[in-house]
C-alpha cells in the first residue's frame, strides 16, 4: 500500500461514534449548511418506508439534521411512492426530472437527476433496500462535511454480511467489490485502494462538487465518481466513515456479473478515453436444448456534470 493510503487511513477513516450529534449540530448551526436525503428506489416497498420513517424520526423531528428527504422513483410497479409518501419523504418520479431529455435506465441516472430537484448544500445517498436500517448512516457519512471544511466527499464503510437461504451466514457479501472493483482500483488508482466499500451506496458530498461530476447511467457511477472525484479534488477531500453492519436484498450471481461489466466498462472509459470496445456481455442459462445464451447491452452512457445542464444553471441563479 502507498505511503500516501496509509496516511489517508489514519486521517481520513473515521467512525461514526467520533462525531456525536450533538457536535454536528453545532457544526451545522455554525456553518448554516443545509442537507438533503436522497433514496433512489424502484420497487422497493418493503424497505424504503422503514429507512425515511427513521431518518425523518430521528434527523428531522427529533434533531434537525436533515432538510429534506426525497425519494426518486424510477418507475415502481409496486407500492414503493405511497410507502415513500406515507412515511414522509417527497416523492418525485425519475422522468418528471428534466422531461426534455428522455431517462435511460439506471441508478446513475436516478442520482444524476435527483440534484435538480434537492436543495442542499450536502447531499447524502443512500439505498433504499437496506434492513434494520440506522440513522447512524447518515449522520456518520453527513458528520465530517459539516465539520471539516477539507472534506468534499464521504463513503460509508461496513461488515456486508451474506447469509443463505437459511437464513444462516454464508460468507462475505460485497461480491462485485472484491471480485472487480478492488481490483481495479488497487492496479489503476492505488490512491483509492483505502475504501473498504468503493461501490457502497450509502455516501454525501458537496453539491458543489457533484454538481461538477459526470454521472455514469448505471451500476458504474459509484466508481466512477470516487475516481473523478479524486482527480478533481484530491485524496484527502475524501474519506469514510464505519457505520457498522449493512444489510440489504442480494444480486444472483448472473446480475453481479452484467454489474460488473458495467463496471469494467466505467474503468475502461476513464483509463482510455475514445478506446471502444464491444459494450456486451454475454451469459449462459439452461434451457430445453441445453445452455442458451443471452446478450446484455452494457451501460457505457454517462450524463454531462449537472454544472453544464441549462435548467440547473438557472435554478442556481433564481
Amino acid at each position: 500500500m502507498l505511503e500516501e493510503v496509509e496516511r489517508w487511513l489514519s486521517t481520513r477513516s473515521w467512525s461514526v461514534n467520533d462525531r456525536p450529534l450533538h457536535r454536528v449540530m453545532a457544526a451545522k448551526r455554525a456553518t448554516g449548511q443545509s442537507v438533503s436525503v436522497v433514496l433512489p428506489a424502484l420497487n422497493e416497498e418493503a424497505t424504503v418506508g422503514g429507512i425515511v420513517a427513521a431518518i425523518r424520526r430521528d434527523l428531522v423531528e427529533r434533531t434537525p439534521l436533515v432538510d429534506e428527504i426525497v425519494v426518486v422513483d424510477s418507475g415502481s410497479t409496486d407500492r414503493t411512492s405511497e410507502v415513500a409518501a406515507a412515511a414522509g419523504a417527497r416523492v418525485v418520479h425519475r422522468d418528471a426530472i428534466l422531461p426534455r431529455l428522455p431517462a435511460v435506465p439506471g441508478k446513475g441516472e436516478v442520482l444524476w437527476r435527483s440534484l435538480l430537484v434537492t436543495h442542499g448544500d450536502i447531499v447524502c445517498f443512500v439505498d433504499a433496500d437496506l434492513r434494520e436500517f440506522s440513522s447512524d448512516f447518515v449522520l456518520g457519512i453527513v458528520g465530517p462535511l459539516l465539520t471539516d471544511p477539507g472534506v468534499d466527499l464521504v463513503k460509508a464503510m461496513y461488515d456486508r454480511p451474506l447469509t443463505s437461504s437459511a437464513g444462516l451466514p454464508a460468507g462475505q457479501g460485497g461480491r462485485v467489490t472484491e471480485l472487480m472493483a478492488r481490483p481495479l482500483l488497487n492496479m489503476h488508482w492505488p490512491q483509492l485502494a483505502g475504501f473498504v466499500q468503493p461501490l457502497g451506496g450509502e455516501y454525501a458530498a458537496r453539491r458543489s462538487l457533484l454538481e461538477r461530476l459526470p454521472f455514469p447511467v448505471g451500476y458504474g457511477v459509484e466508481l466512477g465518481m470516487l475516481v473523478d472525484a479524486l482527480h478533481l479534488v484530491g485524496l484527502d477531500a475524501l474519506a469514510q466513515v464505519d457505520v457498522g453492519v449493512r444489510l440489504h436484498r442480494h444480486q444472483d450471481g448472473q446480475a453481479l456479473g452484467r454489474m460488473a461489466a458495467a463496471i469494467y466498462r466505467t474503468a475502461q472509459l476513464r483509463l482510455a478515453r475514445g478506446h471502444l470496445v464491444r459494450p456486451a456481455l454475454t451469459q449462459f442459462e439452461r434451457g430445453e436444448d441445453g445452455f442458451e445464451p443471452r446478450t446484455y447491452s452494457v451501460d457505457t452512457e454517462e450524463r454531462p456534470p449537472m454544472a453544464e445542464i441549462e435548467e440547473y444553471a438557472a435554478r442556481r441563479a433564481a
